[in-house]
């Protein structure tokens, strides 16, 4: 094990803890509700975004349909991309953010409300776009829970009408064990109670849960849309990161260290500041365009 990971793993187990601890319950009616009037929704947010989330974006020949960034568990839709949205806005995409899952009286710490609830949002959000761009489908690009919400989309909600690709990059597709922590819950009487009641999202995301289950029944994917999943072995947090990989048609799973032996990126790191995976990214936004990806694209 590197030595850097012995300090992430417990940070992982506390930020759990600290969760469950401090973060005010919520029913899925008050999540609903933050969701719709709290000031740390998309449009302020969206507003320091470091220039993306601009609606007067038209989509150009060689990038016909707007990227929407879908940030992960206690993100929010400008932390996450400080590094990936301007790195494709400079490649010429017209690129979009949105906040989800917000829970009442917390600010900032995004993602954590239900997820159906979340996808609900999402598909709103994705509605919004198509209309103020003029595509008629958008790519996805999500980290986290924010490349798995988005399955849910696709799969229920009529996602993949308007959907051409979903890239996770590091997704919770089949749930976490959090190296282990979620396996230790039932050793502790309410501790799963507690967790679904103050953050619903946390308790749907560990492996076996009645969510996961029938996110994952029937299928991974759907038809008519590309799948891409960027992973890393040193990942901590989605554990086993084998489990992160799709099956299906249309699915390409990629381990970043095939790409480049050298890369350290563990969970946290792969999103949102690993150039070797943005630049493979772009090659799963742009396929026929798509160039090699070797340790060098991270100068790139």
């Amino acid at each position: 094990m590197l030595p850097w990971k012995r300090v992430l793993r417990p940070l992982a187990a506390l930020l759990l803890t600290t969760a469950v601890a401090v973060v005010p319950a919520a029913t899925t009616a008050q999540a609903a509700e933050a969701a719709a009037t709290s000031s740390w929704g998309s449009p302020l947010l969206g507003e320091l975004g470091g220039g993306w989330n601009d609606y007067s974006c038209k989509p150009s020949a060689a990038h016909p349909r707007p990227v929407v960034l879908v940030h992960g568990t206690f993100a929010n839709s400008v932390d996450n991309w400080l590094g990936l949205a301007p790195y494709l806005k400079d490649r010429g995409y017209c690129v979009f953010s949105l906040d989800y899952g917000q829970l009442q009286g917390v600010p900032f710490f995004h993602a954590l409300g239900p997820i159906d609830k979340s996808a609900e949002q999402l598909s709103a959000y994705v509605d919004k776009v198509l209309a103020a761009t003029g595509a008629a489908e958008a790519d996805l690009v999500g980290h986290s829970q924010g490349g798995m919400m988005p399955r849910y989309y696709l799969k229920f909600l009529g996602g993949a009408a308007k959907v051409n690709a979903l890239v996770g990059i590091a997704p919770n597709n089949h749930g976490t064990t959090l190296s282990g922590l979620a396996n230790l819950l039932p050793y502790f009487p309410g501790a799963e109670d507690l967790l679904s009641s103050a953050t619903p999202a946390l308790a749907q995301q560990v492996v076996g849960s009645d969510f996961m289950t029938k996110l994952n029944a029937g299928g991974d994917t759907v038809s008519g849309v590309r799948y891409t999943v960027i992973a890393t072995k040193y990942d901590e947090v989605v554990t086993p990161y084998r489990t992160q990989f799709l099956s299906g048609p249309g699915v390409k799973n990629v381990l970043i260290q095939d790409l480049c032996a050298v890369d350290i990126s563990e969970h946290a790191f792969l999103g949102l500041t690993d150039r070797i995976a943005f630049h493979e990214v772009t090659n799963a936004l742009d396929p026929a365009r798509a160039t090699p990806t070797t340790c060098a694209s991270a100068t790139g």
